[in-house]
């Protein structure tokens, strides 16, 4: 029997495919827990025009991603920091600061919980750090940490 599936299921598909399973399992357990529906004509041609939506919308959010890819990695972001004579962070330099400086300085809202910071920061200069922005998309920035 071939179904269309409403939700990702473990070991058989992602939303919006089609696949193939014994009717049992489909009558019993799929359809009624509302994970897929059965591919008739009408709901074949339901699927497809999601699957069109879903396709234009995730272009638009890589186009996006793109973008803010391209402005991050333009130039390094400051961070401010408290530095010894020696040229040494007092304490260091958070996620919370890196994703304030980048609101700031590149008009980007970036949460900090994407953010990890590469290796540990104990001098001034230059410094990397990895955004998850999603769908498979992490990029690599560098910021500076200069002296407040």
């Amino acid at each position: 029997m071939q179904i269309i599936l409403i939700k990702d299921v473990d070991n058989l598909g992602a939303t919006h495919e089609i696949v193939e399973v014994r009717s049992g399992y489909a009558r019993n357990f799929l359809i009624p827990q509302k994970m897929a529906l059965e591919a008739s004509p009408a709901n074949l041609k339901i699927a497809e025009e999601r699957r069109k939506h879903l396709q234009k919308k995730l272009d638009k959010v890589m186009a996006e991603i793109a973008e803010v890819t391209a402005r991050l990695k333009e130039s390094p972001v400051k961070v401010g920091a408290k530095i010894g004579i020696s040229g040494k962070i007092f304490g260091s330099v958070t996620s919370i600061q890196l994703a304030r400086a980048i609101r700031e300085q590149k008009g980007y809202e970036i949460d900090r919980r994407v953010i990890t910071i590469v290796g540990d920061i104990k001098e001034a200069g230059i410094h990397k750090a990895e955004l998850d922005l999603g769908k498979n998309n992490v990029i690599e920035i560098e910021f500076e940490v200069v002296g407040e």
